[in-house]
């Protein structure tokens, strides 16, 4: 379900099922000449609605696209768009969003993001931004509805027999799983992320500006040429796999 599609009662069947509430994150970053600048969200987004049309009790939040793509690959100049938010003011409006979700009475919240996800057991900004800020906005929660110094309460004696209990797990950032990412690694407007656009909006990719003269400058995307659709549908269905043993559906 989609949650701008939600009125009221469905809002509130889906917080007392526990479903999982899921954020596509991306940026807004140059893939090259052939992609769209969205590539990243789209293929979250892409996933994340796959998901959904599986499953179709869980809530589907609207795709952010503002993420830090930081400049690495090129920046806004000559027109190649690359945008890139500051971190910390990702991690404001993350925790402001979780924050909400949280008094909305959600406690299966997901962020699923692809973008820089090589390094993503230490982190890179974007997905750090979000993880600090779940983190910041479920001790805030904590100390505003328990009261400080709610851990060490009698009544917190228990907590660690009780799986159901454990509050840092109601908002959760994931990109594919580390098995999933050693059997297919990705790459950045090459051959991966080339056949999954193709498949998902094939109307978005343009093979014809992959010139020679591009490759010599975009070394990334030499493999792009050999992206197909049907490669790409099997990427995003294995992806969709993974991410539905993440979210234990």
């Amino acid at each position: 379900m989609h949650y701008c599609e939600m009125n009221p009662s469905l809002i509130r069947d889906a917080i007392a099922q526990k479903v999982p509430v899921i954020l596509p994150i991306g940026t807004l970053e140059f893939h090259s000449e052939h992609l769209p600048v969205g590539t990243d969200g789209m293929n979250a987004e892409g996933i994340a609605k796959r998901v959904d049309a599986r499953h179709p009790e869980i809530v589907l939040l609207p795709t952010f696209y503002y993420g830090t793509a930081s400049y690495a690959v090129a920046g806004p100049e000559n027109g190649q768009g690359t945008i890139s938010i500051d971190s910390m003011n990702v991690c404001r409006f993350a925790e402001d969003l979780f924050t909400n979700l949280l008094e909305v009475g959600f406690r299966n919240i997901h962020g699923i993001i692809y973008h820089q996800t090589e390094n993503f057991t230490q982190g890179m900004p974007t997905d750090l931004a979000f993880r600090f800020a779940g983190c910041r906005a479920i001790f805030a929660f904590l100390e505003r509805t328990m009261g400080r110094g709610w851990w060490g309460s009698p009544k917190m004696k228990e907590y660690y027999r009780d799986p159901e209990s454990n509050f840092f797990d109601w908002i959760q950032v994931h990109t594919t799983s580390e098995e999933f990412q050693r059997k297919n690694p990705g790459d950045h407007a090459g051959k991966v992320e080339t056949s999954e656009i193709m498949e998902l909006h094939p109307d978005l990719v343009r093979m014809e500006k992959l010139t020679d003269q591009v490759i010599d400058r975009d070394w990334f995307a030499a493999d792009a040429r050999e992206a197909t659709r049907e490669y790409g549908k099997r990427r995003l269905d294995e992806a969709v796999e993974d991410l539905e043993k993440l979210l234990k559906l």
